[in-house]
């Protein structure tokens, strides 16, 4: 009796067992995020995950944002790309060239029947990552823009008010007294040339290239040995031989550099506030960038920069739904402002905005809101809306080796500015060449 009331048991065991069991579509996220960023980008992915049972984005680190491009790709020609590719903001024109390697989210959006309406974006964003014909290319993620930074401690320890200088000609004179005061290092910044050639020149409202910046066609030329740009670039190297200046490096060696208190101001990402936060044992503020005031209708607006998240091609259509549905979560209100509220990077909705503005956090936070503010001083004009030069990962490297030679004294600023249009475009020449 035992064994015959124990086989119905068994068939039903082996039957279960013997039924498919019930997959979660994976989605892999490749990016270029780590410390305090990357914990907080890992903290998206676990809510979407726990938020619903169909998909699962797995977040991976895969170095640096040129690094990780340089993967993705490689990997797409293998055949196991990453369906999400994290690309900072001058790698678009790469991006948009790469045939067949990636599907615009507009597409991937509509295909999947996801809310998705760029007028909800912020202008400054949207311009940066849509065609010609308005249809967004990549999901606007980091996005960020340069502000400027000081350590107040510093500027009371030497006898300075604890306010930001406002024009370039304050930056040299508060620096001058910082360095009289025994302040070491004065001034630092992280990405020269995103800050001195790039934001610069739209906050100048003057062009780094022709054709729109390169936005109107690929026959564009660089513009950068402008006198303006000549003027502002060998100020920097007159400041680096007096030691108001100190070079940090490429990237955003400047970001620790300040919140360590070794600097007493910087400019740098403001996305870099989520480390300043974490590390820094003093009171700082975060303004404005500095302007030249004889610059008629200085200052303009900033440009943005940070990064987009690029849809992969070659994946199957359950898999671009679960792409689709993670895009429309990180699109929500609520997880912009966490975002936003975390980070330092800006929110890239109006509705984002609008919610951290009336849940009080601006008047808690004090200049929390200057990055958007910035981004936003002015309707953007066709030399700040943004860039699009083909291959300006190699045509940024350019320009910052000859910010390096300026900077330590081995060329003047308009030779080396000079060697940087050159140089550049014969990159752009290139780009042009294999993708007409």
């Amino acid at each position: 009796m035992k064994l015959k009331s124990f086989a119905p048991t068994m068939l039903a065991l082996a039957t279960m067992a013997a039924l498919p069991a019930y997959a979660v579509t994976e989605i892999q996220w490749w990016h270029s995020m780590g410390g305090a960023l990357g914990e907080a980008l890992n903290g998206l992915a676990d809510q979407f995950n726990a938020s619903q049972t169909d998909y699962k984005v797995l977040a991976t680190f895969k170095g640096s944002y040129p690094e990780s491009m340089t993967a993705a790709i490689a990997s797409f020609r293998a055949g196991n790309a990453p369906h999400l590719l994290q690309v900072f903001e001058v790698g678009t024109a790469t991006m948009m060239a790469a045939k067949g390697a990636i599907v615009p989210v507009a597409t991937v959006m509509a295909n999947a029947k996801e809310p998705f309406d760029p007028k909800a974006y912020l202008p400054t964003v949207t311009g940066y990552y849509t065609d010609l014909k308005g249809n967004m290319l990549s999901f606007p993620f980091n996005s960020s823009t340069v502000m400027f930074y000081i350590n107040k401690d510093a500027f009371k320890k030497a006898g300075l008010a604890p306010v930001a200088p406002k024009t370039w000609k304050e930056v040299v004179a508060t620096a001058e007294k910082l360095k009289a005061a025994g302040q070491q290092c004065v001034y630092t910044t992280s990405w020269p040339s995103w800050m001195h050639i790039e934001n610069f020149s739209a906050w100048h409202n003057v062009p780094i290239g022709t054709k729109q910046n390169g936005m109107g066609g690929l026959d564009t030329v660089f513009t950068i040995d402008s006198p303006l740009h000549v003027r502002h670039i060998g100020m920097l190297g007159d400041m680096s031989k007096k030691g108001l200046f100190t070079y940090a490096g490429r990237t955003n060696q400047g970001d620790a550099k300040f919140s360590s208190g070794e600097c007493a101001m910087f400019s740098g990402s403001a996305g870099a506030q989520a480390g300043i936060k974490k590390a820094a044992k003093f009171d700082w503020s975060i303004n404005f960038i500095p302007y030249h005031d004889d610059v008629a209708g200085a200052p303009q607006n900033s440009i943005i920069g940070g990064a987009s998240v690029w849809v992969m091609g070659g994946k199957k259509p359950d898999e671009y739904k679960g792409v689709a549905k993670f895009l429309a979560f990180l699109s929500k209100p609520a997880i912009q402002m966490q975002w936003h509220t975390t980070t330092g990077y800006v929110p890239i909705t109006k509705a984002a905005y609008e919610v951290t503005r009336a849940s009080g956090f601006y008047d808690k936070n004090p200049g929390a809101d200057m990055p958007i503010k910035q981004l936003t001083n002015k309707a953007p004009t066709a030399n700040s809306k943004g860039l699009r030069f083909g291959n300006f990962v190699q045509g940024r490297t350019v320009i910052e080796e000859e910010l390096e030679n300026v900077f330590a004294g081995k060329k003047d600023a308009k030779t080396a500015l000079g060697d940087a249009v050159r140089r550049g475009n014969e990159i752009l020449r290139q780009f042009e060449a294999a993708n007409k």
